[in-house]
């Protein structure tokens, strides 16, 4: 078999992968990234990008629906084929054309196929054909496989041809009905966009919305989707589901039966990890990968895994963030320079711990970072909750007649800085930024007051969410 030599091999092409050999590339080393699929990846295919065209369109209609002189102007309905199309755009119609010409253009070598690793700074690739080279690594090799959808061990369900998130983001026909087993994220953002789309949905969940957010959240958005449409089941668990001619039925524990044309399996996430060669440096494969700050696997000087595949954040900015550490600080060691793996570091990942920012893309959206209210409490911190109706702030009835949502911070009281925040409520994912800054920085309530924010917008939020814990408290 042919062999090639590489300062860092990739496993993965995804925006993780990608990242982890731009920033090595970046760092003067030779970089190759082995893809079985389409460079660019889960996020650009089968999820971030997708999942947000397919609601972008409904959001933009129901945002001018709720603002009167522009409600009297939208007279028609969604036009599905048009939104659909735009989706495909979002994708290049599945193709990787651009982002292959990317990896070109940063100077990143491209291998097509399945890549096993077969010893210490080796890579096997094998292609469609059968064709096999190895490719061996100077320096290190990095894991950025990412996750596959996981399907709960529901009777029937994986014999009754469920959607998972693949389908859902891809689809080219909206289903007349859709039956959603899920209460996280992908099953709140797929129920807001089918809704859109004209579908009759049914969300099942074994406990409650969105649970490992602040409880309104999840209290917010079921009340929002219910608005839309959505029948939801809460605190529900399915117990068999099967497909026959006329689609799908599924089963509840109170014996009710959903009948769907189509079902969604949102149970969760699985690492892509079972057939990567782990055991071959004695690590178990199907599992998550631990690793060190440094994102490198304990007791190897050359395997890294980064991104969803290592279980520390599953989100592809944070996938990314990741990345940009991982590859840099690969690229120090190969060079001999100072490593930086003090918290918050350049070589560290210090933010998946305690200053996550994530959006969820549903009626309406959710936007957080850091730790909840319970979070906070439960890791020993001494806490204030502040909450603010976001309906009473100026610029929010501004932006949208009968405004509704909710914002709460979370401050540590013996160091007067913020652990948490959690904005619910039209169109707050722009005001995630701030409060990821704030949280991060660990700037102080006392210079919180100096960031005035402009009037009339919705960010005035923080004026009253600052008046709330009060001046003399910092």
């Amino acid at each position: 078999m042919p062999t090639e030599e590489y300062d860092l091999i990739v496993l993965g092409g995804g925006p993780v992968g990608e990242n982890v050999a731009d920033r090595a590339a970046q760092g003067g080393l030779t970089a190759i990234i082995v893809e079985s699929e389409l460079v660019g990846g889960e996020c650009s295919y089968w999820a971030c990008m997708p999942s947000k065209a397919l609601l972008r369109s409904a959001q933009a209609l129901r945002a001018a629906q709720h603002v009167a002189g522009a409600a009297e102007a939208v007279t028609g309905t969604l036009d599905v084929r048009a939104v659909l199309a735009r989706r495909n755009s979002f994708t290049s119609d599945w193709s990787d054309d651009g982002q292959v010409k990317w990896l070109n253009s940063a100077g990143i070598d491209l291998a097509r196929g399945h890549g096993r690793i077969t010893g210490p700074r080796e890579v096997t690739v094998t292609t469609d054909d059968g064709t096999m080279k190895v490719l061996k690594a100077r320096h290190a090799v990095a894991i950025s496989t990412g996750t596959d959808a996981a399907i709960a061990p529901i009777d029937g369900l994986a014999d009754a041809a469920p959607w998972t998130s693949r389908e859902a983001t891809s689809a080219q026909e909206i289903p007349a009905s859709l039956a959603i087993i899920g209460g996280g994220v992908v099953a709140v953002e797929m129920a807001t966009a089918y809704a859109g789309l004209g579908a009759k949905v049914t969300l099942i969940a074994r406990s409650g919305l969105l649970e490992k957010m602040e409880p309104f959240a999840g209290e917010l958005v079921e009340k929002g989707l219910r608005a839309l449409g959505v029948d939801i089941r809460t605190n529900t668990r399915t117990t068999r589901v099967a497909r026959d001619a006329a689609g799908v039925t599924v089963t509840l524990d109170d014996g009710t039966e959903i009948v769907a044309e189509e079902v969604l399996a949102a149970t969760g996430r699985t690492p892509r990890s079972g057939d990567i060669g782990l055991e071959t440096v004695d690590l178990e494969p199907g599992r998550y990968i631990k690793t060190d700050e440094t994102l490198r696997v304990p007791g190897s000087d050359w395997l890294y895994a980064v991104g969803d595949v290592n279980g520390r954040v599953l989100l592809t900015h944070q996938g990314k963030y990741q990345a940009r550490a991982a590859g840099d600080v690969i690229a120090a060691r190969a060079n001999g320079e100072d490593i930086d793996d003090a918290a918050w570091g350049r070589h560290v990942a210090t933010a998946d711990h305690a200053a996550v920012p994530q959006v969820v893309f549903g009626e309406p959206e959710v936007a957080s970072v850091g730790l909840t209210a319970k979070a906070a409490e439960d890791a020993g911190y001494q806490t204030r909750v502040i909450d603010q109706d976001l309906g009473a702030i100026a610029g929010s009835s501004l932006r949208e007649d009968g405004y509704s949502g909710q914002a709460r911070m979370v401050v540590d009281t013996e160091r007067d800085v913020i652990l948490g925040v959690t904005f619910v409520g039209p169109d707050v994912a722009d005001l995630l930024q701030a409060a990821t800054v704030a949280i991060v920085g660990e700037v102080p309530i006392s210079r919180m007051w100096h960031a005035v924010p402009a009037y009339p917008t919705v960010s005035e939020v923080w004026l009253r969410l600052l008046e709330q814990y009060g001046r003399d408290s910092a």
